[in-house]
C-alpha cells in the first residue's frame, strides 16, 4: 500500500559505471532511433511507451536510464507498480557521455 508513495531511488552515472559488471539489468526507456544512436554496452532498449511489456526477475535490481532521467522515473514508477525492485539512473545518458573519459 505505501509502495506508491515509495520515492524512486537514484544512483548517478559514475555509481552505476561501478555496478554494471555485475551482471545488472539496464533498461534503456528512449526511442529505438535514439538508441541505435548511441547507448550503454548491455543496455536492453524498452521505450518508456513499451514499458508494460517488461518481464524480469523481481528479485534482481533493474536499472533504467533515458536522455536526461525523466523518462527513466517514470518507467521507474510503473515497474514499482508492478512489484519491480528499480533504480533510476540520475541524468541519464547526458550525464553518462560527460563522464565517459573517467
Amino acid at each position: 500500500m505505501f509502495a506508491l508513495f515509495k520515492p524512486v531511488e537514484q544512483i548517478t552515472t559514475q555509481e552505476l559505471k561501478k555496478r554494471l559488471p555485475k551482471k545488472s539489468k539496464l533498461i534503456d526507456v528512449r526511442t529505438s532511433r535514439e538508441f541505435k544512436a548511441g547507448h550503454i554496452k548491455g543496455a536492453t532498449n524498452l521505450p518508456l511507451n513499451e514499458i508494460n511489456r517488461f518481464n524480469g526477475k523481481k528479485d534482481q535490481p533493474v536499472y533504467v536510464i533515458c536522455q536526461s532521467g525523466m523518462r527513466s522515473k517514470q518507467a521507474c514508477k510503473r515497474l514499482m507498480k508492478k512489484g519491480y525492485k528499480v533504480i533510476n539512473v540520475r541524468g541519464g545518458m547526458n550525464q553518462w557521455k560527460t563522464t565517459k573519459g573517467e
